[in-house]
């Protein structure tokens, strides 16, 4: 008898029924009733915790990671992440649960408490973007791993990672290569390296990156519009301000979303792309696929990051005591996808 029988019978998910087994109903605001009926249904199933999990007899393992996201995990690019986990941990031996706490600090530390009980030989902590996260204490009671994330505050959990600040080299690269060395712009943030959405990493690194190769290049970035939300109607508001003031040549928006609106501003405004505007985004969205000319973008590496992600989390559970040795951060590389927008500056 498995918690996931429970939770079918008791017509609940398995996180639900899983808080109700571990006594936290009550403070994470699920229903008396889903709570009785929840534990009446495992008094008849005659469920017991720990049951569902026996250890193997030469390991003492019981070859199970946690995967705890907190966002919807089943669909979209944290689809993506959850799949290479499941791939990597087949691979080696392991089978993966996985808890979604919808962004909730308690939950997510309930489903951490709740992996622990279960005997789960470590814990993956899954951000869907990239950001500095508060990492809950229950997390450093075995093997753990960030995953897209990196700690607040100092923390033993190391962090698995997209390379954002090579990201942006590769994006500016694009750019300097195609002849770009003038009439430049970001759309998203800038042109400080605190002119940034909050909390957000990507930002920050792509924005050093784009810096490091431009400067270089001697290419001046003309303007930078910053975007506290990273969305089409921001790309939209933010490329249609700065025509007002310049005729660009180049966009470079931070994600593929404020592309899609850069998108509709300059065909508005009578301007093709990449004719008369070459344009540059990040993450390899599935809105990318379906501009027109498709959008050249540096792609997020979902499948990979979470294959990572299961790899260094097995080394820490099947080598425990090289800690010392293991790097606190693993950087997963960010291909460029080629597009059709971008091209040669008109002169």
């Amino acid at each position: 008898m498995t918690l996931a029988d429970v939770a079918a019978a008791s017509g609940v998910s398995v996180t639900t029924a899983s808080l109700v087994l571990t006594g936290r109903a009550r403070e994470l605001r699920i229903s008396e009733a889903a709570e009785r009926r929840v534990r009446s249904t495992a008094q008849e199933l005659g469920y017991r915790r720990g049951s569902a999990l026996t250890a193997g007899p030469r390991t003492g393992r019981s070859q199970t990671i946690g995967f705890i996201s907190d966002a919807v995990a089943s669909s979209g690019l944290t689809g993506d992440m959850v799949r290479g986990a499941a791939d990597a941990a087949y691979r080696n031996g392991f089978m993966l649960f996985v808890g979604e706490s919808g962004g909730d600090p308690a939950v997510e530390r309930a489903l951490v408490e709740a992996m622990r009980d279960r005997r789960a030989d470590g814990v993956i902590l899954a951000a869907t973007h990239t950001r500095a996260v508060v990492v809950p204490d229950t997390v450093h009671d075995g093997p753990a791993v960030l995953l897209n994330a990196a700690a607040w505050t100092r923390t033993r959990a190391p962090s698995v990672v997209p390379d954002e600040l090579q990201a942006g080299r590769s994006a500016a690269r694009v750019l300097v290569e195609a002849g770009h060395d003038s009439g430049v712009h970001l759309v998203g943030a800038g042109p400080g390296a605190y002119d940034v959405p909050p909390n957000s990493i990507a930002a920050v690194e792509r924005l050093l990156g784009l810096r490091d190769v431009f400067t270089a290049a001697g290419v001046e970035v003309v303007s930078a519009q910053r975007c506290p939300k990273w969305t089409p109607e921001c790309g939209y508001d933010a490329t249609r301000d700065l025509m007002r003031r310049h005729r660009p040549k180049a966009l470079v928006c931070f994600n593929d979303r404020l592309a899609f609106g850069a998108y509709q501003a300059l065909a508005e405004a009578g301007l093709s792309v990449p004719g008369d505007v070459s344009v540059i985004g990040f993450d390899d969205h599935p809105i990318a696929s379906w501009m027109r000319p498709r959008l050249t973008t540096v792609a997020l590496p979902h499948h990979e990051l979470g294959a990572k992600a299961v790899e260094v989390l097995v080394d820490m559970v099947e080598r425990p005591g090289h800690d010392a040795r293991r790097p606190l951060v693993h950087r997963v590389p960010m291909p460029v996808r080629e597009g059709g927008s971008v091209a040669g500056p008109q002169r």
